[in-house]
């Protein structure tokens, strides 16, 4: 039985909570030590952690709803006071309930990993003679400690400082905690991981492949956390901030990246394409680009359903795949960015739907890009014409040309752009065009990008754009370099000068585009890169792209300057206060231990 089929769950028939997020119904030292007395309930102790990520917190919130608006994705949400919009937004109250949820959900998988960490270091199993038994639960201590730091990698990005729990709940315990700084979190949960990374198992070698935690993994978040520890966050008096040691983080995650790289390299696959059509067709290849996945049962997980090509379906709809939306659509902005013999662009950004005949149809102009590396129409067998959520089509967490854009990003920060550095970002680039254009646009662009520190670094923030978008990581990214505000400035700008050009008839890209169904059944488009005056015949459908830009009330479209406002002229001009408030749940059961204090709120 896969591991997707056992962890994602509503409950775990061992664990309960209550209402305060801190203070669960305490196991026994009999029930813990019992569970992790041996591998199979210790294996069912660690999948309470995992069961979290069958939650709408991360499966349709931490996982791609929340991580807008950025310069590659983006939504409206001036125009609702809901939930979603307020975060869209980057003006959510204490009483937002998709706050409440993330938060809640986190502190829960923190509890279940807490427990499943003592158990196992309480256990004696972890030196036991029995190798297989001792290699098994290591495994397992690894996975817990690695679920626990990307929760509070999550808290750290979305609350800043938050309390720090590390210890299971026992009787007798202080449930009320205060906050914790967050470098002092993120350091403790590298060391932690650092720790145990040795001694956990590859995806070969463990049951669910890339669909469970495994050294790959682990690695790859020792790189990550590094850098988000290396790197610029908000202060509560709205500045922004690294820390005098980041160097120091850099160069951990130089060596975890190095690391993996040395003792467990593979070659990128050269269709990126496949990369995401093996989690539509439920494929999880091992000793490929992706490392960790969330793995979601059919009939769990939103892909395809709230993030990927729009798929209009229904009772009356012509075929049974059911609905699918996309709520971060793609500005033209990041479709121009791309080099137009890049293969990434059209796998990453759709201009097409499926309609309710199953038949492609462009999206609304340049208003609509959708995120293309998933759809349910890709799935094997369709779900039914009235099905919308659980697809059952994995999250990616980590791929492989993370870590080595990590590794490139941070060799250059430490030593500027040296060949190993330049090397990393060359193997990305190489699968991305054909063999016969490597020399222009692998070759040449490299070198000329690696003319000094400065250009090297603005060509992985380039490169990181068009390797994952869509996959909703920019977020944190723009964050951490402390150039969210500015890249958000660039955008406007940006989209107003397409809307200009296309106005005017001054533009060389697409003011309209042409496209059609062929003879095979595929979308076409004739002018994808340029703009043209004319179709050559009549089998082509004229759709406004760049022009739909303009507004003749506005000038622009109200979403081009509307959707970032509060990104670039907030609280604190050119700074994003991304940080969200705590819930007022989580205040008020906190007994005074808790406020909500700085960063304007």
């Amino acid at each position: 039985m896969k591991l997707k089929y056992i962890i994602i769950a509503a409950a775990v028939s061992f664990m309960t909570s209550c209402d305060n997020f801190l203070e669960p119904e305490s196991l026994s030292t009999f029930d813990t030590n019992y569970v992790f007395s041996n591998v199979d309930d210790a294996r069912k102790g660690v999948n309470a952690v995992y069961s979290h990520f069958g939650q709408d917190a991360f499966r349709s919130r931490l996982s791609n709803n929340m991580t807008g608006n950025t310069d590659i994705e983006r939504q409206s949400g001036w125009n609702s006071n809901g939930d979603r919009y307020q975060i869209w937004n980057l003006d959510a109250l204490e009483s937002n309930r998709d706050l409440e949820i993330v938060w809640t959900y986190a502190y829960r998988a923190i509890r279940d990993a807490n427990i499943a960490i003592e158990g196992l270091l309480a256990s004696g199993k972890l030196e036991s003679s029995d190798v297989t038994e001792a290699n098994t639960m290591n495994q397992l201590l690894g996975e817990a400690y690695t679920l626990r730091a990307y929760w509070y990698s999550m808290l750290i990005y979305y609350f800043g400082d938050v309390p720090y729990i590390v210890e299971a709940p026992k009787a007798g315990n202080e449930f009320n905690q205060p906050k914790e700084d967050r470098n002092v979190i993120l350091s403790a949960e590298i060391q932690h991981l650092i720790d145990v990374e040795a001694k956990m198992l590859w995806a070969d070698q463990v049951p669910f492949g890339i669909e469970q935690v495994n050294r790959e993994y682990t690695l790859g978040m020792i790189a990550r956390l590094s850098l988000q520890r290396g790197g610029y966050y908000l202060q509560p008096d709205l500045n922004m901030a690294r820390e005098s040691d980041y160097l120091d983080y850099y160069q951990i995650a130089k060596d975890y990246a190095a690391k993996l790289i040395s003792l467990k390299d593979r070659e990128l696959p050269e269709d990126f394409r496949q990369i995401f059509m093996n989690q539509c067709t439920f494929q999880a290849p091992v000793n490929q680009d992706v490392l960790f996945e969330v793995p979601f049962a059919v009939g769990n997980g939103d892909v395809a359903w709230n993030i990927g090509v729009r798929v209009e379906g229904g009772p009356t709809a012509a075929h049974s795949f059911g609905s699918g939306n996309n709520y971060m659509s793609m500005p033209p902005t990041y479709y121009l960015s791309f080099d137009t013999l890049d293969v990434r662009r059209d796998v990453t950004c759709s201009l097409y739907k499926i309609n309710t005949s199953f038949e492609y149809e462009f999206v609304n102009g340049g208003l609509d890009i959708g995120q293309g590396k998933w759809s349910r129409h890709f799935l094997p067998n369709p779900p039914g014409p009235s099905s919308a959520k659980g697809t059952g089509i994995n999250w990616p967490m980590m791929r492989y040309s993370d870590v080595l854009l990590m590794y490139a990003e941070a060799e250059n920060e430490l030593n500027g752009p040296t060949a190993e550095a330049q090397e990393a970002l060359k193997r990305v680039r190489r699968r991305a065009f054909d063999p016969q254009y490597w020399s222009s646009r692998v070759d040449t662009y490299v070198a000329q990008v690696s003319a000094g520190k400065d250009s090297f670094f603005e060509a992985i923030v380039d490169e990181r754009a068009w390797e994952f978008g869509g996959e909703m990581i920019r977020k944190y990214e723009l964050i951490r370099w402390g150039i969210y505000s500015e890249k958000m400035a660039e955008t406007v700008e940006g989209l107003k000068e397409l809307a200009d050009a296309a106005f005017n008839g001054t533009t060389q890209y697409p003011d309209y585009m042409y496209w059609k169904v062929d003879e095979s059944g595929n979308f076409t488009i004739l002018n994808p890169n340029r703009r043209v005056v004319a179709p050559p015949d009549d089998t082509w459908t004229q759709q406004s792209f760049l022009l739909a830009l303009h507004s003749d009330q506005y000038t622009y479209q109200e979403w081009i300057t509307k959707d970032w406002e509060n990104h670039i002229n907030g609280p604190k001009p050119g700074v994003a206060r991304y940080i969200f408030p705590i819930p007022a749940s989580a205040i008020a059961s906190s007994q005074g231990t808790l406020t909500n204090d700085g960063y304007g709120f």
